[in-house]
């Protein structure tokens, strides 16, 4: 087992605890901001209801920024207010209004999920983190204990990117955030905190402290309402420890929460110091060759024929121009080879590569993709007929396309 963590890191004063949860959720109560799923839940009396409420907004929050989430989840609460109207929708609707949104698998398992409470779980959701975690695809220990703390008052911690840059910060925590054994202690830490008789409020409380004032540069340390709680800061305001530790402080180079020795304190970071991550690997590199086949449509409007991705690997069962990638190095006559033969399953006529008009290219940058679209257009005359043995397509107008489900990258394209 591993040595347990030493006592500077650790909140174990019963009486620095209780000011903490006093401390923050006083600031929460007075400054929290007004954001559509905390008004919904708040004003909804049927904890499932409630519960289905805050899941939609923390899986539409993962990866993703409020400003951005605000819009999307306020269209999906009015389009399917209750898991089970959510359940009758199809994937094709549920990939429509995620569109733009990102981690499109996101909204996938989120309605996959709500066809499982109604169909396996007579409508009811599980109401402890434990039973969502195990029951429910796509729900993990972080959105587990967020809706059984918030819906169903059970006291469980959360911890998300916001938790784990205060918790670091309370407690000096410089080793790897990123690693496990780090993560497993601040969800003991978060538990350990959590207060409870408002969980819910506890766990929202941290992650605001951590959206708008513990933020990762330039913190208002000022404004913090737990700031005499923060080890960081005493370190900043006071500088290094002595080089004889007193009984707050780790053993020289032992601890597996502190700075590595290689790392150590920079006095210029101040609380920045921490978290630290390990280095993120870059993105991998991909190109791939897009091409917008355009026909005139029966009132002269121009259409364009959009074809389904597969059902599973990135950007699942959206909808794109046809596209195929591209080999590293590949000369742009030999780019051209390639998407004429793709493109000649999709018209059922040979198409010269010649024909193919180079448009320019289009960068999208997915987590761990740095994608580069070589756009080409290519003006079709008289009809098409598509081949239904082949993946699902069709022919869209402008206005069509946009209210399909397609990525933020294939509107770049258009």
């Amino acid at each position: 087992a591993p040595a347990p963590p030493p006592a500077q890191h650790l909140f174990s004063d019963p009486a620095e605890i209780e000011a903490l949860r006093g401390n923050l959720l006083a600031w929460y109560d007075k400054c929290k901001r007004d954001l559509p799923w905390r008004r919904l839940a708040a004003a909804e009396p049927d904890a499932d209801r409630r519960a289905y409420a805050v899941w939609v907004s923390e899986i539409m929050l993962q990866q993703t920024q409020v400003a951005t989430v605000i819009d999307y989840y306020n269209r999906w609460m009015q389009k399917w207010p209750t898991l089970q109207a959510l359940a009758q929708a199809s994937l094709e609707e549920v990939n429509e209004l995620w569109a733009g949104l990102g981690y499109y698998s996101r909204g996938k398992r989120l309605q996959e999920a709500a066809r499982k409470v109604v169909s396996e779980l007579a409508g009811q959701m599980p109401r402890t983190a434990e039973d969502l975690q195990k029951l429910l695809p796509g729900v993990g220990r972080y959105t587990a204990g967020a809706i059984a703390s918030m819906s169903y008052g059970q006291a469980t911690g959360v911890v998300d990117g916001n938790v784990i840059r205060v918790l670091c910060r309370l407690r000096c925590i410089g080793a790897d955030s990123s690693s496990p054994a780090v993560i497993e202690r601040l969800w003991d830490m978060a538990n350990a905190l959590v207060d409870r008789s408002r969980p819910g409020d506890f766990n929202q409380a941290l992650m605001e402290l951590g959206a708008t004032v513990c933020v990762p540069k330039a913190p208002l340390c000022g404004e913090c309402p737990v700031k005499q709680h923060c080890r960081a800061r005493r370190r900043k305001l006071f500088g290094k420890p002595a080089p004889v530790p007193d009984v707050e402080d780790c053993g020289v180079g032992s601890c597996p929460l502190c700075p590595p020795a290689a790392e150590p304190w920079d006095s210029s970071l101040g609380v920045t110091n921490f978290p630290r991550k390990a280095a993120k690997k870059p993105p991998r590199a991909a190109r791939t060759a897009t091409c917008v086949l355009e026909r005139r449509g029966c009132h002269g409007a121009p259409e364009y024929l959009i074809v389904q991705r597969p059902s599973s690997g990135l950007l699942a069962g959206l909808w794109e121009f046809p596209s195929l990638p591209l080999a590293q190095g590949l000369q742009e006559e030999k780019q051209r080879e390639v998407l004429a033969d793709h493109l000649r399953a999709w018209t059922g006529r040979p198409v010269v590569a010649g024909g193919l008009r180079f448009i320019g290219e289009v960068v999208h940058i997915f987590s761990h993709i740095h994608q580069t679209y070589v756009v080409y257009s290519l003006p079709l005359d008289g009809d098409v007929t598509l081949d239904p043995a082949l993946s699902p397509s069709r022919w869209v107008t402008e206005k069509e396309f946009h209210a399909s489900a397609v990525s933020t990258a294939m509107k770049k394209v258009l």
